[in-house]
């Protein structure tokens, strides 16, 4: 199928003329720029249809599918869709908003499986992040955690009786954090003693460092929290806990003993109503305890977990969604950076009769291509990370159901490495997208500031994904950590199973080779052996770390870092490589430029940045690592280069979700954001609220009228004599 019939058959709104003459409603007394032109050329040249590399970024043709239904029915909601008017609310307007958004995905949860909400929430988050988090909080954290934590009843009760999961009756909020401790959730100092003579638990803030903070919707909107405390039992602490405390009646009047109040304005995200909250000796019954893994008696006999951290497996969630969230994020905003690349010219560098394309210039390719083959290896890696985190979660439900031995050590062991994996992608890929979302708005100069092109209040919203949920140097140093003491305990003779870090098994082999993985340029096109270089160095550095781990974890906390970095795009790498042999066969058109970006992203965003280390340890030599840096980089950006538009237009992300106007898929760029900001600012205000004091400035009197001719020379003869 042709690549144009192919767009049209997906649904795409083609409405631009290849050679447009004269746009409706202009009036141009020279020849005007044709953006739309230059774009609908390149978009010509696309030699695949979309459909392919679509279900290869998302893992098969059910969940494409199913993905452009979800554009398609959020494009067509009126509550849902986006409009650039959106970018001009106040915060109360945007809070507004976004309860009654919230309120119209209530309808869809109610009709929809459980899995396909999830996904329009997904795709939902990337547009409206404010909206997003107000329902995750709920679902994704107070939900999950009553799940994770809590009973088969106490879930069943909490869920489903009461709706919960259903945005009924019942809307949760996650009270973990607190004023004093964010990362250091084990010193969380919320306590929660228990009674033993009323059968009942005591939940007090001690003092205003266990304040619990920055809790979303707790400020208007949660009646009920998981607060996370000190279980006190007999005097004998026992850590931090998982409790459900009610926070406001059925008149959403907040209960006796409660304090909650408003944190105030934000970087971002002023659609949340973030809040604060205080408890004062509010009791709440034993049951009220979540006590799947952790168990109090009605005597007061305290019951542990086998694993603590079991306890935690509900913050996983939020850490894999984060993970995805980057990919679309990177291809929104690729997508916008490169569509106006092509369409922008600037300067005559070719002496020409037009000016040269952004795109066509070295530097500009340099700054945008390598974040686009990232956003390529970031689908294909969070696709699995999705994947292989709802397999976890069904067999330990499995497991727990059948008190099947076997499946829950197994599940074990993977939970154990799915926190590394989601760790490091969690950080490693949110730091990257807050990177790419401001390189692309400086690549599209000053229009990139505007408001209206969206990269502003993206990159405020995105801010805080690297803080939350995980503060990404904590969660990468906790992943390098487990790596370090993994290779450790392969290196006495343990081997790895049902883990995805069994690459390590050949750590000892790896760390004693004395001979370069990439000795010649040739190395560097074979991705295997790029992936075993990347192996090597994981386990050469881990190796080399050993012996200082032993007196002071610390001391090396930015190494560790480095090496949940490596974790993270090793994973990537390795999904990409064999996602490209599986399902792609040697003759697809689609093949070429995924074998090309393949190579762009492992050269650009491994190779390069890290080759400090790979020379330090011998796993590169010296010779191809300056071909590496300085050279092939270059001549991969020029090979990629025919495809940027095509690759972009392969996310299949439609102009309501983009939310740019100088990203829309007409490529009209010029006219789509005049006629824009005329719609939206009215041209025929030309005086502001503030024009009164703005004249009185421009029509003030004269200095010497002002202090009354006081200084003149006629003022002077007289009071001189």
């Amino acid at each position: 199928m042709a690549p144009m019939a192919d767009l049209i058959k997906r649904n795409k709104k083609l409405d631009i003329d290849p050679n447009p003459k004269k746009v409706e409603g202009t009036t141009s007394s020279t020849e005007p720029p044709s953006p739309a032109k230059d774009i609908a050329a390149e978009r010509a040249n696309t030699k695949w249809g979309l459909k392919e590399m679509h279900e290869f970024l998302e893992g098969g043709e059910a969940k494409s599918t199913e993905i452009l239904r979800l554009y398609q029915s959020i494009e067509r909601d009126p509550t849902l869709q986006t409009r650039p008017e959106h970018f001009d609310l106040t915060q109360k307007e945007e809070r507004q908003l976004v309860a009654e958004r919230i309120n119209q995905m209530t309808k869809y949860i109610e009709i929809e499986s459980y899995a396909k909400f999830r996904r329009r929430l997904q795709l939902m988050t990337v547009i409206d992040p404010s909206m997003g988090i107000r329902i995750l909080v709920n679902l994704g954290l107070f939900v999950n955690c009553i799940k994770g934590n809590g009973t088969q009843k106490q879930y069943d009760f909490w869920a489903k009786k009461k709706e919960a999961g259903h945005l009924k009756q019942l809307y949760g909020c996650f009270g973990m954090t607190e004023l004093g401790h964010g990362s250091n959730v084990a010193g969380c100092e919320t306590t929660a003693i228990f009674d033993e003579a009323t059968d009942e638990f005591i939940i007090d803030t001690p003092h205003i460092g266990a304040t619990k903070w920055w809790i979303g919707g707790a400020a208007h909107s949660a009646t009920h929290t998981v607060c996370y405390a000190r279980l006190i039992v007999k005097d004998i602490d026992y850590g931090v806990k998982t409790f459900v405390v009610p926070l406001r009646d059925s008149q959403h009047n907040l209960l006796p003993g409660i304090a909650v109040g408003d944190i105030g304005a934000k970087m971002g995200r002023q659609g949340v109503d973030n809040g604060w909250i205080q408890f004062t000796e509010v009791r709440i019954p034993r049951f009220f305890m979540l006590q799947r893994w952790c168990k109090v008696s009605r005597q007061g006999n305290v019951t542990l977990p086998p694993l603590e951290q079991l306890s935690y497996i509900s913050l996983l969630e939020g850490r894999v969604g984060m993970a995805a969230d980057s990919y679309r994020i990177g291809a929104r905003y690729t997508t916008i950076a490169l569509r106006y690349a092509v369409g922008r010219r600037q300067f005559n560098r070719d002496g020409g009769e037009e000016e040269t394309q952004l795109v066509n210039y070295p530097l500009h390719q340099r700054r945008l291509f390598p974040y686009l083959a990232l956003t390529y290896a970031a689908a294909v890696g969070t696709d699995r990370l999705e994947v292989e985190h709802n397999q976890l979660l069904a067999n330990l439900d499995k497991g727990l159901a059948t008190n099947d031995k076997l499946l829950l050590k197994n599940t074990i062991n993977a939970t154990k490495s799915m926190f590394v994996d989601s760790g490091s992608l969690k950080s490693t890929l949110t730091w990257d997208a807050s990177d790419l979302i401001a390189e692309c708005r400086q690549a599209c100069g000053g229009h990139g500031y505007s408001s209206y092109n969206s990269f502003g209040k993206t990159w405020s919203d995105w801010s805080v994904q690297t803080t939350w949920e995980g503060d990404n140097n904590v969660l990468a140093m906790s992943a390098g950590k487990t790596i370090i003491k993994t290779v450790q305990q392969v290196l006495n003779g343990r081997k790895l199973k049902d883990s995805s870090l069994e690459f390590l098994n050949d750590a000892p082999t790896l760390a004693k080779a004395k001979k370069a993985v990439i000795r010649i340029r040739e190395h560097v096109d074979d991705p295997d052996r790029v992936l075993k270089a990347v192996s090597a160095l994981i386990a050469k550095f881990a190796v080399d770390l050993i012996p200082v781990s032993h007196t002071s974890m610390d001391s090396i906390g930015p190494q560790r870092v480095i090496l949940s970095k490596l974790r993270c795009h090793h994973y990537l790498l390795e999904t990409f490589i064999q996602r490209l042999n599986d399902q792609v066969k040697a003759k697809s058109p689609i093949r070429e430029p995924l074998e090309k970006l393949l190579r762009l992203y492992y050269v650009s965003n491994i190779l390069s940045p890290f080759i400090g280390e790979f020379l330090r340890f011998g796993v590169v030599s010296p010779k191809t690592a300056i071909y590496i840096n300085a050279t092939y980089p270059q001549q991969l950006c020029t090979e990629v280069r025919p495809f940027v538009i095509g690759l972009t237009d392969s996310f299949e992300q439609p102009d309501n979700f983009i939310h740019s106007l100088i990203g829309k898929y007409n490529g009209d760029i010029y006219n789509n954001y005049l006629s824009a900001v005329k719609t939206i600012n009215n041209p025929l205000k030309t005086k502001a609220p503030y024009s009164e004091t703005f004249e009185a400035m421009l029509n003030r009197p004269s200095l010497e009228e002002r202090q009354r001719f006081e200084r003149s020379k006629e003022v002077e003869e007289i009071l001189s004599k």
